[in-house]
């Protein structure tokens, strides 16, 4: 006997149990007693379209014993926007009594995707995001490249309009924790440019801020690809000459025997080369220098690289 088949509050229901294909089963799915009768409850009370507050403790439980079950948090979804309440008063009430359910929720399973899709429901019809740019701070406490919550706030900025309510500041506190944070560099390009009418980085104002940004922090960190390509995206975006930033990059990546600071650097240098005239020659030597010493590890796709230049590739006939 089950805990819901001794449940008086549950007499009235017969329970559906699962049908596998027969009393013999080719492979069937070895669920625990609880779980299978719990489920079992479940579709009997979806077949019936019950929303109620005993259907919503159903879910709870199932979420508990298996949290990736989308079925039963779209169907819990219905069920509490049916009986959150007769007045706004008592549905506001409810739907922040879900989110601090899912505070929980969310910090105990953090990898977990639909508990975000839940939550933007929930904030969703609830139509205010206050408290939510602190929970998801405190999830990127945890892991500050879940990719979820990520998704999460990108969509909290859409919905909300928060494209100048901290969030260059917020990306801007992450990079400079920890300036390999690729996370918070694409949320930073998302600000500034994913906003729907804005000119982001074409902008002068807003391609210099962010020219100068990923400079700093490159200077912190030379070897960290994510500033280089940050820089790149701002420049080919932005409509500038990757020429213009020759003189930063050679500082990372001198040709002239100077020091080698960055194999991204030379990598930009290349670019930067093949696109002055006259500059194919010397483009091809950084390419050389990639393949030879500071990354050999891509070394056909430096050779690549030399061939769509027009120069020789190695071992080709003078």
């Amino acid at each position: 006997m089950g805990k819901y088949s001794q449940d008086p509050q549950w007499a009235d229901i017969t329970p559906l149990p699962t049908d596998e294909g027969g009393p013999n089963p080719l492979a069937a799915i070895a669920y625990s007693d609880e779980y299978a009768e719990t489920m079992s409850y479940l579709r009997a009370v979806m077949a019936a379209d019950e929303k109620s507050e005993r259907v919503l403790a159903l879910t709870e439980d199932l979420i508990d014993m298996n949290p990736a079950h989308y079925t039963v948090w779209l169907y819990r979804a219905e069920c509490l926007f049916a009986v959150g309440g007769a007045t706004e008063q008592e549905r506001q009430k409810s739907l922040r009594q879900e989110l601090e359910w899912l505070n929980d929720t969310a910090l105990d399973h953090q990898k977990n995707y639909q508990i975000w899709h839940h939550r933007m429901l929930v904030v969703d019809k609830l139509g205010s995001v206050e408290g939510e740019q602190e929970f998801v701070e405190q999830m990127f406490d945890k892991d500050a490249k879940n990719y979820h919550v990520w998704s999460y706030r990108q969509w909290m900025v859409r919905r909300f309009d928060l494209w100048e309510k901290g969030e260059l500041e917020f990306t801007e506190g992450l990079i400079g924790r920890d300036v390999r944070n690729n996370s918070a560099w694409n949320h930073r390009w998302f600000v500034v440019n994913g906003r729907e009418g804005s000119e982001g980085v074409k902008d002068k104002g807003v391609r210099t801020r962010e020219v100068e940004f990923a400079m700093q922090a490159i200077g912190r960190a030379p070897g960290n690809q994510c500033g280089w390509n940050y820089l790149r995206g701002v420049a080919r975006k932005g409509g500038m000459g990757l020429g213009e930033l020759k003189v930063f990059v050679g500082q990372f990546a001198g040709l002239e025997g100077g020091e080698v600071r960055s194999s991204h650097a030379l990598d930009l240098m290349a670019e930067i080369l093949a696109e002055e005239e006259g500059g194919r020659e010397e483009a091809g030597r950084a390419l050389d220098m990639l393949k030879e010493k500071y990354d050999p590890i891509r070394r056909n796709y430096w050779e690549y690289r030399k061939v769509m230049l027009g120069l020789p590739a190695a071992g080709a006939a003078a």
